[in-house]
């Protein structure tokens, strides 16, 4: 599965996001004149190699008639943008239709964060710093980008908000500001020993509406790697890293539901299998095993979806004659999946085509193979792909 995953470690901000993602890009030259070419009102986008503790990145500068301008919460001067201008300037860009709808989308999120801080509805809230053209470039950007390299999902790690107080147009704030706060509800964030704002607004609003999952970094066959650097210099490298590759595609963690059983027959363990794997069991297996009293017996084993683990207790309970049952909580990897046909030497059979982590194979369906075995009166091993 083509997988993003984004290192938060020194928080987020959108020209930091927009930086990695360029890194990441075939030709990051050629998209920034791309960027250069979607008609923001007076904007230029410029980047540049940089170094922070030793490491490499780029750095991308937003040009607004000619000066260079960056979303942080300490500007001195104040740009007033309602949510409609945010969306009238954006509905005017030459950028495909899904790209406006995920940087109106973002903005919304911004927006509806202001609104709740401030108490006042959201036809009535006016952006400051994150109504700037440079950070409407930033989104924009980050929107572009992401289409374009158009990974299956994104991932992220939890989110350094950075400590202390930041100045904004409302005056001081604590780190995370109310605003940013607010769109990372439900989100993993801390706070550390950094004494600046990591995470602004508009990155906070970018990862969370990009972001499926905010986890440690999974398995994972890194392609490509972008480093974005912030324009402060700080203790630690002031980077957003993003990784490009390819994951395994993950079915989340599931439940082993395990008994021992010495006291069934073979029918009524079966059954039981069968009663399991028609509630929904992902899969249900039983291996011999020696007991007390050097008593055969067999280990049952079912695996189903944490929301189903009730329900397959409660079947196991009912029709096995175990007299209590262990649970084992474990993550799940799958191959990505998809039904196709196969042309063989005795014609079209249903196939499944499975990939992901470097890995690709097709295998004819059963059913298919035996009809045709059948009907000729061969061995399976005499069909053969074409």
């Amino acid at each position: 599965m083509r997988t993003i995953y984004i290192e938060c470690n020194m928080g987020a901000a959108g020209d930091m996001l927009l930086a990695a993602l360029i890194e990441l890009m075939p030709e990051p030259e050629r998209f920034v004149e791309r960027l250069n070419a979607i008609g923001i009102p007076g904007v230029t986008y410029r980047i540049s190699k940089t170094e922070k503790c030793g490491i490499c990145g780029t750095q991308v500068d937003v040009e607004v008639h000619g000066e260079v301008e960056h979303e942080h919460h300490h500007h001195e001067h104040h740009h007033h943008s309602s949510m409609h201008d945010i969306e009238h300037i954006i509905s005017h860009l030459d950028v495909p239709e899904r790209v406006k709808k995920s940087a109106v989308e973002v903005y919304k999120r911004i927006a509806a964060a202001e609104s709740e801080a401030h108490g006042r509805p959201v036809e009535e809230i006016h952006f400051h710093e994150v109504g700037a053209m440079d950070a409407v470039a930033d989104v924009t950007g980050v929107c572009l980008a992401l289409a374009e390299l158009a990974p299956e999902r994104v991932i992220a790690s939890p989110v350094n908000v950075g400590s202390g107080t930041v100045r904004c147009a409302h005056g001081i704030l604590p780190v995370p500001a109310p605003a940013t706060a607010n769109i990372l509800k439900g989100v993993p964030y801390y706070s550390g020993d950094i004494k600046t704002e990591l995470c602004t607004p508009t990155g906070a609003a970018l990862l969370k509406n990009f972001v499926s999952e905010f986890t440690d970094m999974p398995v994972m066959r890194v392609e490509r790697i972008g480093y974005g650097m912030g324009h402060k210099d700080l203790d630690a490298a002031n980077c957003v890293r993003i990784m490009l590759g390819d994951t395994a595609a993950s079915g989340g963690e599931v439940a082993e539901l395990r008994c021992n059983l010495d006291d069934m027959t073979g029918e009524g363990i079966g059954y039981a299998t069968e009663v399991l794997y028609r509630a929904g069991a992902l899969d249900v297996y039983t291996i011999p095993i020696g007991m007390k009293k050097n008593r055969p017996g067999i280990l049952l084993t079912c695996m189903c979806r944490m929301e189903d683990r009730e329900r397959m207790l409660s079947l196991i309970m009912k029709h096995t004659t175990t007299l209590g049952v262990r649970e084992y909580i474990c993550r799940r990897y799958t191959l990505r999946r998809e039904m196709t046909e196969l042309e063989t030497n005795y014609g079209t059979v249903r196939a499944k085509r499975s990939s992901g982590f470097g890995a690709e194979r097709i295998k004819p369906e059963y059913e298919d193979m035996k009809k045709i075995a059948d009907k000729n009166d061969i061995p399976l091993s005499d069909i053969k792909p074409l």
